[in-house]
């Protein structure tokens, strides 16, 4: 499990598409230019990456919550381009109820609407529900994003509700925040093989 006892341990997940690699404090080089030239792509987010501190910040803290276990992060490499495309992690990992959370996940302009997405996708909930044992994977977005909103449904993900004004924005005000899952029957029953069927 990714949990206190084995948080040093290092996971890498990869098919004929992309590389998720943990991510690690020298990867800065390789997220800088997205944190510099595309700054909004953390517009609907309540932690920014956006300018090379950002960055830093944002690395550091996804570090610091590892060790802690609280958190995996992975950068993500597109191999078909050989370029790194962005990160994605697990987050309030909760052995003790099988659930955890799959967010986080940004990527570069370029790489949006690809494809890029499923396979990473595809990898993070075969492994939580597969290798970890996780009964239920939640997705959360901000209710006014739809293109990531569109990108979980189509995954598979079932909408629950609207957390109202459940959290701060860097920018200023607050998001509601949408809430999604995928249950580990779900994922034997359908949502595995729909998605394999996109890849």
């Amino acid at each position: 499990m990714l949990s206190n006892y084995d948080r040093e341990a290092e996971y890498a997940l990869e098919d004929d598409k992309v590389l998720l690699r943990p991510l690690q404090e020298t990867d800065i080089e390789f997220l800088l230019p997205f944190a510099i030239n595309e700054p909004d792509t953390w517009k609907y987010s309540g932690i920014s990456a956006k300018g090379e501190q950002g960055m830093r910040n944002y690395i550091a803290t996804a570090l610091n919550n590892r060790a802690a276990g609280k958190e995996y992060a992975f950068i993500v490499f597109n191999k078909t381009t050989h370029e790194y495309a962005g990160s994605t992690r697990f987050y309030d990992i909760q052995p003790e109820n099988d659930t955890l959370q799959l967010g986080y996940t940004w990527y570069g302009e370029k790489f949006r609407g690809t494809g890029l997405n499923k396979h990473c996708k595809f990898l993070l909930l075969q492994f939580a529900f597969e290798t970890l044992g996780m009964l239920r994977v939640e997705f959360r977005a901000d209710a006014r994003n739809e293109r990531s909103i569109a990108a979980m449904k189509s995954i598979g993900c079932k909408v629950e509700g609207i957390l109202r004004s459940s959290m701060r924005l860097e920018g200023g005000g607050r998001r509601d925040s949408i809430v999604l899952s995928i249950l580990k029957d779900e994922w034997e029953n359908g949502v595995k093989e729909n998605l394999r069927k996109r890849l």
